[in-house]
């Protein structure tokens, strides 16, 4: 294994490492991961590491992007056109749920990053994804309008925020209970109660 890791092409190298860093991120706090231990856990050298990327902050921007890229496709497999908007936004919501619960290590470097004072890249990156995310979600939200599924006087803006934050609200509750998968059994429930929250009729 560690011959074939060795030979491996520049992008299995980069995928490898950015794959090592999420899963680190499940098992320790993401601010304690080092290029040392990185490497280690790939069983390389830091120098191996850094053939492929600048330095520790461009490996933080790797993984940032492919957090960005794997959960926006997630989102968009969800967002079935032909489906009924309300039932678009279960799918989003649970596609993203599903995908924390497969790579619990994403809430915690995600956090990380958004707690620097400063706009590191992979910050930007995170950033430009939460926007696009919105506006995936103003979008369904406005279908949901057309189509007289939510209430006239829905603040879509309130709606949005109100649904990223259902969603890392479970995700802080399940890292304080030490068990990111488990958001799977009552993420059901907390989005049935986002749905009757803004429905037409307070279904």
């Amino acid at each position: 294994m560690e011959t074939r890791r060795k030979n491996m092409p520049g992008d299995e190298r980069r995928d490898l490492t950015v794959r090592t860093v999420v899963d680190l991120c499940a098992q320790q706090d993401p601010a304690t991961v080092t290029t040392a231990s990185i490497a280690e856990r790939m069983g390389l050298t830091q120098g191996a590491l850094f053939r492929h990327f600048r330095n520790k902050e461009a490996i933080w921007e790797g993984v940032a992007q492919w957090v960005s890229g794997r959960l926006m496709a997630r989102l968009a497999a969800a967002a079935n056109p032909s489906a009924p908007p309300l039932e678009v936004l279960e799918r989003m919501f649970m596609a993203h749920i599903e995908f924390i619960a497969r790579h619990p290590g994403v809430p915690r470097l995600m956090l990380g990053q958004l707690q620097h004072g400063r706009s590191t890249p992979a910050r930007r990156v995170i950033d430009a994804m939460l926007t696009r995310y919105r506006e995936r979600l103003a979008a369904v939200l406005d279908a949901a309008a057309e189509r007289g599924e939510v209430q006239d006087e829905l603040d879509r803006d309130a709606a949005a925020t109100a649904f990223i934050g259902a969603i890392q609200g479970l995700v802080v509750q399940s890292m304080i209970a030490g068990d990111v998968k488990g958001i799977r059994a009552l993420a059901p429930r907390v989005f049935a109660l986002y749905r009757r929250g803004i429905a037409a009729g307070r279904e």
